[in-house]
Order: structure tokens, then C-alpha cells, then sequence
């Protein structure tokens, strides 16, 4: 197969002015794309230092936003090759205590705004049987979040979607990667760091990778057009387990949660 160049192609991401998003959207930049930086904050900031990027200001958290962007992006440039829909939010936590409103942005930002995206993104690259989509998702949609129902439901149904788009249309000439890390050095990984009585789950179970790190993993599973963006091998190893031998996975989540709640 020919790997994909990402050279002169045309990116929209979102969740762009800080973390993963700038990080995706600079080797992108660096690659030859020409980039267009989606938030409701920070991606004037970052498109500034990037020649030629532009910004929108987005609230994917809508289905209005997502429309909007895609039109605007279109407008700008004429074609969508890629979309990275990298937005995400991380709220709540136990089933019994969480506001429905935080469950409902949860699913909005981390699930919908995929779907949004895709429902109009879609007619163009199905006739002209091109288009790449590409979601940030999390390890959690493969595993599970200690301590968060919201973060764990949100994050499944977004690999799920990924799926499903590269099973319905795969065959159509649509791409899809799903990205789903660990531990990445972020503001949204480190407001967990007093969040639970045993600390930061996520960075007591592995590593702790720098954005930019994560962006090379991304352009290289791109490049070689691949669906699993999985930076942390070790998350592959859980995977094995969970298939291979659920209730011992189980165990051990209880075990761990045990350590990490107190309980």
C-alpha cells in the first residue's frame, strides 16, 4: 500500500489551542499540510506561529459548530482532507453523583461532535471517494477510567464510532484512525493529580508522554493509514488480557480501584 503524504493536504483539528490538539496540529504543519486550528480558545495563539494555518473559533459542543466549521474550513479550503477530531472534555465521575448536565457535555463533546463532523463531511468525500477521519479517544475507551462513568462511556462509544465509520465506509475510500493514549502530559491529565484519594490513576499506571510525542505516533499510523493509534504499548498488552481472560481483567481493575479510591 502507499503510504498517505500528508504534504499539501488540507487539516482541520479540534481542540487545537493547547495539549494533544497543538501538538497534532504543529506536525501536521511540519509534514507540508496546510492546518486549520479549531477551539473556543488558544487556536488564533498557535496558528499565529504556523505559516499559512488559520483558526476558527468552534464549539464543537453542538451540532451547529460542527456544521459551521466544516462549511467555513470548506470555504477556505475548497476540500477537506482530513479531519482530526480531537476535542474532548473529562467530567464527572461516580454514576450516583454525577449532574446529568455533566454527563450531557460529555457525550456532546466526546461523541456527538464525531458524529456531527462526520454527517457533514461525508457527502463531499464519498463522492469523491476520498476523506480521512481521524478521532482522539482514549485508553479508557479500550479499558476503562477508574473513578469516572461519564470519561469511561464517552470514550468507548467514541472508539465504537470510529469503528463503525471504517467498517461503513472503509470500502468507499474513507480512512479512519482512532488515537487512544494513556498517560499524556496535559492539563486535563494533570487536573487529576488530587482528584482521587490515591492520586492520579492514570499516571501511576505507565508512562507519561509528552504531546509531541503522541503527534509522531498519530503522523506515523496516518502515513501508513492503520486504524489503533496506541502510544503506550503496554495498553495492546491489557487489550490481549481483557479478551483473552475478562474476569482476571476485572480483578484487577477492582484491585486498582481499591488503591486508588480507598475503597
Amino acid at each position: 500500500m502507499r503510504p498517505m503524504d500528508l504534504q499539501g493536504k488540507n487539516v482541520v483539528v479540534t481542540g487545537a489551542g493547547r495539549g494533544i490538539g497543538e501538538a497534532l496540529a504543529r506536525a501536521f504543519h511540519a509534514r507540508g499540510a496546510r492546518v486549520a486550528l479549531a477551539d473556543l480558545a488558544g487556536a488564533g495563539d498557535v496558528a499565529a506561529t504556523l505559516e499559512g494555518a488559520i483558526a476558527f473559533d468552534a464549539d464543537v459542543s453542538t451540532e451547529a459548530g460542527n456544521r459551521a466549521l466544516v462549511d467555513a474550513a470548506m470555504a477556505e479550503f475548497g476540500r477537506i482532507d482530513l479531519f482530526f477530531a480531537n476535542a474532548g472534555v473529562a467530567v464527572g465521575g461516580d454514576v450516583l453523583e454525577t449532574p446529568e448536565d455533566d454527563w450531557d457535555l460529555a457525550f456532546d463533546v466526546n461523541v456527538h461532535a464525531h458524529r456531527w463532523a462526520a454527517k457533514y463531511l461525508l457527502p463531499d468525500w464519498l463522492e469523491r471517494g476520498d476523506g480521512y477521519f481521524c478521532s482522539t479517544a482514549s485508553a479508557a475507551g479500550l479499558l476503562a477510567q477508574i473513578g469516572s462513568g461519564p470519561y469511561t462511556l464517552t470514550k468507548r462509544a467514541a472508539v465504537a464510532f470510529a469503528e463503525y465509520l471504517a467498517i461503513t465506509y472503509g470500502d468507499a475510500g474513507i480512512k479512519v484512525s482512532c488515537l487512544c493514549p494513556q498517560g499524556v502530559n496535559t492539563d486535563m491529565l494533570n487536573a487529576g493529580d488530587d482528584a482521587l484519594p490515591g492520586g492520579n490513576v492514570v499516571k501511576a499506571a505507565g508512562a507519561v508522554l509528552e504531546p509531541a510525542e503522541v503527534a509522531e505516533a498519530v503522523c506515523a499510523t496516518i502515513e501508513a493509514e492503520s486504524f489503533f493509534v496506541l502510544p503506550h504499548p503496554e495498553v495492546a498488552e491489557y487489550m490481549q488480557l481483557k479478551a483473552s481472560d475478562p474476569d482476571r481483567w476485572l480483578g484487577g481493575m477492582r484491585k486498582l480501584q481499591r488503591t486508588v479510591l480507598g475503597r
